[in-house]
This record gives C-alpha cells, structure tokens and sequence, in this order.
C-alpha cells in the first residue's frame, strides 16, 4: 500500500495527516476555533506534517505519494499549500495528488448528506453537497441566502459543515439549514481524507497542480 502525506490549507487552519502502508492514519486536525482565527499556513504546514511523520514513524523520504487539498478556497492558503506540496514533491521525486478540499470536507463528516461550505470571503460560500462519498452538486460560489435558497427547492436536508457554516450560521439556520454545533470536529478539513482521496487519484506532474478558485481572485492589476 501507498505511504500518503495528505496536506489541507484551503481555510484558516493548516492540515496534515499521514496515511501508512498497513492502513493507519496518523492526523494533526487543528481544533474548530483554529478556523476563526488568522491564518498562518507558512508557519503552521511544514510543522503540522512533521508532526504527523515523526507520530507515524516515518521521514518525508519514507513518503510514496503527497496529496494537497486544491480548494476550493482562501487564495493566498491555498497558494503556500500547494507551493509546498508541489516543492516536496519535485525534491523528494514523490507523486503528487491533488483532492478537492470540499469532499475532503465532507468525507470527514461521516454517512448522510452533507453540505459542505468553506467561507470564500466577500460575504460569499463555496458550497457542495456530498452523500456517502458522492458528489450531488458541483462545487459553487454563492451568498449563503442563494445556497439556503437551492437547499429548500431541492428538497434535501444535509447537514452543514465547514467554517463558512459556521460564520453564517444564523443565517442557514433562518432558512432551515442544519448546521453541526460549533465545536464539532467535522468544521475542520480533514487531511486524511485528503490522502484517502489521494489513493483514488492518478499522480500528474507537481508543476500542472494550480488552486481551483471557483471565482476571479480579489486582487485585480492596475
């Protein structure tokens, strides 16, 4: 079986798990608060994977594969993820496997619909709904009255994980959206799902993996 790094830096916390050869997962998952906080991915990653390395027994050269959350998410998180998967990955001579962060997301929330919502900043989610390991709704950016809104005509009723539940709680619980209670661990991204996405992802070259943004980004050139 293939040795996993799994890294997630699509929201304010930084993410890192290692999935061994016999199956074992070893995850360094920040605590939900984490999320409401600055983030500091640039201090936070390197560390956070170290951890997970040393907690499972291994080095970065023991690595078979590296898997990196893509987003959708905040820009410049996502940027030092995936700069720093795809240098590890081109020292070490790892395959390098990117993973949606919102299934990722939604994978660490267990068995039923979920949606699965990662703050995207200007008043705005991006918003995916997931049963069971399948994707029911291509991920979107949206403000959250327009994703309560797609929730009611649809006529599911999921569950709402993820720190963009969190800041617009009232609001998806106004509109009839369950939202998990916020200290639960399913807000946080999930890293080792990041590495079970991996295992069912073809490696590509570490220079082809780029953020998936969804939206133009919120700096614009003069």
């Amino acid at each position: 079986m293939t040795v996993v790094l799994g890294i997630d830096t699509s929201t304010a916390a930084s993410a890192a798990a290692v999935l061994r050869a016999d199956g074992e997962g070893f995850e360094v998952r920040p605590p939900p608060q984490r999320l409401l906080e600055p983030p500091a991915h640039a201090a936070e990653l390197l560390p956070a994977a170290a951890r997970a390395l040393a907690e499972a027994g291994l080095g970065f050269g023991d690595l078979d594969a590296i898997g990196v959350g893509v987003g959708p998410g905040g820009f410049t998180g996502l940027r030092i993820g995936i700069v720093t998967a795809r240098a590890l990955a081109a020292s070490g001579g790892i395959e390098l496997r990117p993973a949606s962060s919102l299934a990722a997301l939604a994978a660490g929330a267990g068995e039923g619909p979920v949606l699965a919502l990662i703050d995207a900043k200007r008043g705005e989610l991006f918003a995916g709904l997931y049963e069971d390991g399948q994707q029911l709704w291509p991920p979107f950016a949206a403000r959250p009255e327009a994703v309560a809104e797609r929730v009611r005509e649809s006529g599911a009723n999921p569950l709402a994980i993820g720190d963009g539940s969190v800041r617009f709680r009232d609001e998806l619980e106004a509109a009839g959206v369950r939202v998990a209670p916020a200290e639960s661990g399913s807000h946080t991204v999930s890293a080792l799902m990041i590495c079970r996405l991996a295992l069912g992802t073809a490696a590509v070259p570490p220079e082809t993996v780029v953020p998936e943004y969804l939206r133009a980004p919120d700096a614009k050139p003069r």
